[in-house]
């Protein structure tokens, strides 16, 4: 089985808009947990304009399903993940100043730097996934890097599954996924995804790569929710990932 989990950084940018606590991040997590989410996920950033660190040390002692932090892995950021000790830290190459995600690890380049962050994560019982691009030459470098999982960075697939509607040679891109992903597979390596998975893409990612551990979905799943509702929205993503 897939696991959905919710990165809720967007409920922070709303609560961070205006002030105070509403929508109240404790409480979000929780009830993202009551409607089915198997996961929470947050994404620190250091100038905390979603999700806090202080936000972080809260959830700890409250998320019952898996707790999965991610980030570049900055001095401040892996004091912090050592001292909360969440399931999964997915370590992602974002400079300070990214809106958002976008690329992944070059595990050649950066190999002697993740060997020091994951040895560090791992000596404190900590699951280790890299944020990769769907290059199956990257996937070795993580392997040696002492990751357990890589987590495929979705974005240029999600773009190309949009264009694939009235030019579906640009789905040609995903054969690049699956091969990262059987290379994953065939050294050990379980299999994460993550970044602009939704309702209308979600499902053909889940048939053709059914080794999926988990999902980390957010903006989709929020925007969804205006219009769903929260319990709703989350069953209608676990829907998409089901295994028939």
């Amino acid at each position: 089985m897939t696991k959905l989990s919710v990165n809720i950084n967007k409920f922070a940018t709303l609560r961070n808009a205006r002030g105070g606590n509403l929508p109240d991040i404790l409480k979000v997590a929780q009830d993202c947990e009551r409607f089915g989410a198997e996961g929470i996920t947050v994404h620190p950033r250091p100038d905390e304009r979603h999700i806090r660190y202080q936000d972080v040390r809260d959830l700890k002692p409250l998320v019952t399903t898996e707790f999965n932090i991610e980030g570049y892995p900055s001095r401040d950021f892996m004091d912090l993940v050592l001292s909360v000790k969440p399931h999964q830290c997915t370590l992602v190459p974002d400079p300070p100043d990214a809106i958002t995600s976008n690329t992944g690890w070059d595990t050649i380049q950066h190999q002697s730097q993740l060997k020091e962050v994951i040895s560090e994560l791992k000596n404190a019982g900590i699951r280790v996934s890299i944020f990769l691009n769907a290059e199956p030459d990257k996937v070795e470098g993580a392997k040696t890097a002492g990751a357990d999982r890589i987590e495929l960075y979705t974005g240029p697939y999600a773009e190309e599954y949009t264009k694939a509607r009235t030019q579906p040679q640009n789905l040609q891109l995903f054969n690049d996924y699956k091969n990262t992903a059987r290379e994953a597979t065939n050294i050990g390596l379980e299999l994460n995804a993550g970044h602009d998975l939704n309702l209308d893409n979600l499902r053909f990612f889940k048939l053709h790569i059914p080794q999926l551990k988990e999902v980390s979905i957010g903006h989709a799943l929020v925007v969804d929710a205006l219009y769903y509702g929260l319990e709703n929205t989350i069953q209608l993503y676990k829907r998409q990932l089901a295994d028939h």
